[in-house]
């Protein structure tokens, strides 16, 4: 049976009080780039994956989006995105990712934001999507890096005075299950390396454009001085790809 964590009243009210949370996109350290890589949306059928709050099916009509689903495990994930949205051209469904009905041709971009990572089997979903997908349609999506999610613990080494020594990285090469503590609970993700990411969306006839490590930037620094350690070893992995 697939987890859903964010159905846990617990797990749920520390996750709303993140800063993503509350503060949407802006808030969210790797919604610049990711935003960079996303087609024009003008006009699109967006569908986007692990929706969570909403935040990004918004967006996509605001920059003109013809329709768009978000697609979510979580009732109260959708329930707070319907409650933040008053548009009838986005629609809202529960579903796993594994799980959607992923029609022929039916969409023109696809985007996920930090969902991939809980879905056992991602070369299957790059299937559903490529299938999805119109001729040139878009597949955009963030997970955590596989340096991030190699070491169960998802955490720094530390010094005697509690000090960062370094990210320890070991495992990598072992794809498959981790249960990691995020937001106070253990969470089923799943670890795949970079090429774990990569080979199943070119086996799925994707050509992949472009990548990101998401270093921030001197400017992305003055703001958030809370991500220095960011620049110490990547947390997150940007993939934009087209249908060929």
């Amino acid at each position: 049976m697939k987890e859903n964590k964010y159905d846990d009243d617990g797990f749920f009210e520390n996750y709303s009080r993140m800063p993503r949370s509350v503060g949407g996109l802006e808030a969210a350290g790797e919604w610049s780039e990711l935003r960079s890589m996303l087609p024009e949306l003008a006009g699109k059928r967006v569908l986007d994956l692990g929706c969570g709050y909403g935040w990004h099916c918004r967006y996509a009509r605001e920059q003109g989006a013809r329709s768009v689903i978000g697609v979510d495990l979580s009732e109260k994930m959708l329930a707070q995105a319907r409650e933040m949205t008053d548009d009838s051209a986005i629609s809202y469904v529960r579903s796993g990712i594994e799980d959607f009905e992923y029609a022929e041709g039916a969409f023109d971009v696809v985007l996920s934001s930090l969902a991939l990572h809980y879905v056992a089997d991602f070369g299957e979903i790059c299937r559903d999507v490529h299938r999805s997908l119109s001729t040139g349609g878009a597949f955009a999506f963030t997970v955590e890096h596989p340096t991030f999610t190699a070491v169960e613990a998802q955490d720094w080494h530390y010094g005697p005075g509690g000090e960062k020594l370094h990210w320890p990285l070991d495992r990598y090469h072992e794809e498959g299950q981790r249960l990691a503590r995020f937001l106070g609970h253990d969470v089923v993700k799943y670890h795949r390396t970079v090429a774990g990411y990569l080979n199943p969306l070119i086996e799925a006839g994707f050509h992949v454009d472009k990548l990101s490590e998401l270093k921030p930037s001197p400017d992305m620094l003055t703001q958030h001085p809370e991500w220095a350690d960011e620049v110490r070893r990547p947390m997150f992995l940007l993939v934009a790809a087209t249908k060929a």
